[in-house]
C-alpha cells in the first residue's frame, strides 16, 4: 500500500472529524424527532389500522427510526476509519489490500474498500 503523505492524512482526518460532527448532530436530530412522534403517537388515541392519521405516523416513525440507524452505523463506519488513521491503516482495501482510491476517500471518507471491490458488493 501507498502510504498517506502526513499532509493528506490531516485532510482526511479533518474531513473523517467534520464528518463525525455532522453524523453526531444529524443523529441527535433524529432522536429528538422520534421522541416527539412517539410523545405525539401516545398522547393521542390513534389506530393504525382504522385511522387515516395512524398509518401517516407509523410511516412517519418507521422513517426516522430508519435513518437514525442508518446514522448510528455512518457513525461507526467513521470511528472505525479514524482508528485506522491512527494506526496507519487507513486507506488499505479490507478485502484485498489494495489502496483505496483518493478520490474516493474524499468522496466516502469512511470506505473500507477500493471501487473495485465495492463494485462488486463487497464491504
Amino acid at each position: 500500500m501507498t502510504a498517506l503523505s502526513p499532509s493528506e492524512g490531516a485532510a482526511l482526518k479533518d474531513l473523517l472529524i467534520a464528518e463525525r460532527a455532522s453524523t453526531t448532530a444529524q443523529i441527535e436530530a433524529l432522536t429528538r424527532d422520534l421522541g416527539d412522534i412517539i410523545d405525539a403517537s401516545t398522547s393521542v388515541a390513534t389506530d393504525d389500522e382504522h385511522d387515516p392519521e395512524g398509518a401517516t405516523i407509523a410511516f412517519e416513525r418507521a422513517q426516522v427510526a430508519a435513518l437514525l440507524s442508518r446514522g448510528r452505523e455512518r457513525l461507526i463506519d467513521l470511528d472505525r476509519a479514524l482508528e485506522r488513521l491512527s494506526e496507519g491503516t487507513y486507506g488499505e482495501c479490507e478485502r484485498c489490500g489494495q489502496p483505496i482510491a483518493a478520490e474516493r476517500l474524499e468522496a466516502r471518507p469512511a470506505s473500507r474498500t477500493c471501487i473495485g471491490c465495492a463494485s462488486t458488493g463487497r464491504r
